[in-house]
């Protein structure tokens, strides 16, 4: 696989940059939007010449000069020693930022626990932590992220600056979760929830858009300014950033892309939709395909270790699966013409077991002269949703002070 190259324009921010009522949601009034474009790049590409800064933003170096002064004063910026950037000429200071400038907690929340991290303004993580719920109430996640909160500022020696929270289900703008089908809630008011008992500003999002938003500023969006992002789990996620963009619509988290049609022969979801791919790739209908055919309950490491030792009906069940995980990656880049997939989730293991038959499908699903497509395979661990918790806390909230 080629990797695509190209060099990405500056990430727009996705979110609001604070969620008190009544104040600027645009922009902070301490910079200006040039200045706070300036800061964001270099926290998306530092450590970055100037030279290199003045061509992202389309100015003279004298003019990013002036730009950059008030941010280095304030210590926003930071230069590194001298090195050499490559051209003749004197060496160059680098721009960056003070990885230790703020600090903030994501939490991913199921239906059975929060996975939480800690990070800091790039979003590496420092410290994590996960807390088995009691219950699915709103009550219950809100005194539990309290509680993880408070242990991982301690854990980190940090105080946290904002807290970002992704989940499975429909978030509206103001961060009321409308619908979460994994926790039985309706229009519950978290974001406010959780503002009132942590005192911190709080940003509540879906958590593949949230796992997109952590890809677009720290991970493939570094590279190229269009890709997909393809999650494998206990349900099958879709998300896309499109021109540094990440994409939310009004249906943001109604699971949409868990229901695309992959094998007409396929086992039927629980809404009734024959071979789809919640159907083809998810863990529990994965598990319960294997168990019906031996007879015994198997869960998803079995399913795939007993694949790899040539039981049969593991094995064809998971050569489906990676049949149709190919044909959805080339269902995704067809439709949106991006040349880079990401592919996330619990489940991510079925690539690795069955690489060949997913880049098999891939490349029957493509044109002959379309340009190949780059698929980046990222954690299986639940930390990755939380760091894209914190992720979209980061996009909301920094440098504002």
């Amino acid at each position: 696989m080629n990797t695509v190259a190209s060099t990405p324009s500056l990430p727009a921010p996705s979110l609001p940059a604070t969620n008190q009522p009544g104040e600027n949601r645009g922009q902070p009034e301490a910079l200006a939007e040039s200045a706070l474009e300036l800061a964001r790049l270099v926290l998306v590409r530092g450590p970055i010449s100037r030279g290199e800064l003045a061509r992202e933003m389309k100015l003279s170096v004298a003019s990013l000069t002036r730009l950059g002064k008030p941010l280095l004063d304030s210590g926003l910026l930071i230069e590194g020693p001298l090195v050499a950037d490559g051209t003749v000429g004197r060496p160059v200071r680098l721009l960056d930022v003070p990885t230790d400038a703020a600090w903030f907690v994501g939490v991913k929340v199921t239906g059975e626990s929060l996975q939480a991290v800690v990070t800091d303004i790039r979003a590496t993580i420092l410290a994590e932590a996960v807390l088995p719920l009691p219950e699915k109430s709103a009550a219950a996640v809100v005194a539990g992220i309290a509680q993880l909160s408070t242990q991982l500022e301690a854990q980190a020696g940090v105080t946290a600056t904002g807290v970002g929270v992704s989940l499975g289900g429909q978030v509206r703008p103001d961060g009321v979760v409308h619908r979460a089908p994994f926790l039985d809630w309706k229009n519950v008011p978290l974001q406010s929830l959780l503002q009132d008992r942590l005192g911190l500003p709080v940003v509540v999002e879906n958590d593949v858009t949230a796992l997109v938003a952590a890809e677009q500023w720290f991970g493939a969006g570094r590279e190229v300014p269009d890709f997909a992002v393809i999650t494998v789990g206990a349900g099958v996620g879709y998300g896309l950033t499109i021109r540094n963009h990440v994409i939310r619509t009004v249906d943001t988290g109604l699971g949409l892309g868990g229901h695309f049609p992959l094998d007409p022969n396929g086992p039927l979801c629980a809404e009734g939709h024959r071979g789809c791919s919640t159907a083809m790739l998810s863990i529990p209908s994965i598990c319960l395909q294997i168990s019906a055919a031996l007879g015994r309950p198997v869960d998803y490491g079995q399913a795939l270790d007993l694949a790899a030792d040539g039981n049969r009906a593991a094995a064809a069940v998971l050569e489906a699966a990676a049949k149709s995980l190919g044909i959805l990656i080339a269902a995704a880049t067809n439709l949106t013409m991006v040349n880079t997939v990401v592919l996330g989730g619990e489940g991510v293991a079925l690539f690795a077991a069955k690489e060949a038959t997913v880049l098999a499908a891939l490349t029957a699903g493509r044109d002959p002269e379309a340009a190949p497509v780059k698929v980046r395979v990222g954690s299986a661990d639940f930390t990755e949703w939380a760091r894209g918790a914190a992720a979209v806390a980061i996009q909301a909230q920094a440098f504002i002070r």
